[in-house]
């Protein structure tokens, strides 16, 4: 019993946190290297995790990259996804009715209140805060989201996704809900990765400010002028 809420906790983990290395989840849950090992090779067994190289965005420093583990969909089926063949048969009726459009529309009206929820969240925030309120009312509803820093703006990381199986046919759905993002941010965001598209983790790419050009003298003397 010890052993399987152990492993039921590495693999939360994995869920909660995104793709993991073993010496990260031997940290995190404040295990040994040799237990969490044990853990991943059950997990990998029961087909619940799988193996991959860790995705590096941006230069790939030396050597080779990490060995990372992520939920298979038969792990994620684990942790009840909020979805069943209903809804992805409701999307099917809705394409052959009105075509694609008609999903699109149903996917910005699925989203326009959740919109309007996480709005008043972000409004109340200063524009440096705004990435971390998002991600933390998207932990609420389900999304365990968080935020890194990357080059010039941020990642916003969704490591589970409640309707990844009917976006991975209905792309709209994710569409959708990078146009509320890029609203309620006020910047244009762009998608990196989808866990609908095979991707370990939905990954959403956050520009931060512009930097200002430098004036020229020349510039200065004409704008005095």
């Amino acid at each position: 019993m010890r052993d399987e809420s152990t492993r039921d906790r590495v693999a939360r983990s994995i869920l909660t946190n995104g793709p993991s290395s073993a010496a990260v989840l031997a940290e995190r849950l404040e295990l040994t290297p040799a237990a969490v090992r044990r853990h991943l090779d059950h997990l990998l067994d029961e087909g619940l995790v799988e193996s991959r190289e860790e995705r590096v965005y941006g230069p790939r420093g030396r050597g080779r990259p990490a060995k990372v583990f992520v939920l298979t969909d038969t792990g994620r089926h684990a942790f009840h996804q909020a979805y069943d063949d209903l809804a992805a048969t409701a999307l099917r009726f809705i394409a052959d009715a009105g075509g694609d459009e008609a999903v699109a529309e149903f996917a910005r009206r699925r989203v326009a209140e959740v919109e309007d929820r996480y709005r008043e969240l972000l409004d109340k925030a200063p524009d440096s805060a705004k990435a971390e309120v998002l991600a933390q009312a998207l932990t609420v509803d389900g999304y365990a989201a968080s935020t890194a820093e990357a080059g010039q703006g941020a990642q916003l990381c969704q490591h589970h996704c409640p309707v990844a199986h009917v976006a991975e046919q209905f792309p709209q759905l994710c569409e959708a809900e990078t146009e509320v993002f890029s609203r309620l941010l006020g910047k244009h965001v762009q998608r990196l990765a989808t866990i609908a598209h095979g991707d370990g983790v939905c990954t959403t790419h956050i520009p931060g400010p512009q930097p200002v050009s430098p004036v020229s003298d020349g510039e200065s003397a004409r704008t005095a002028r």
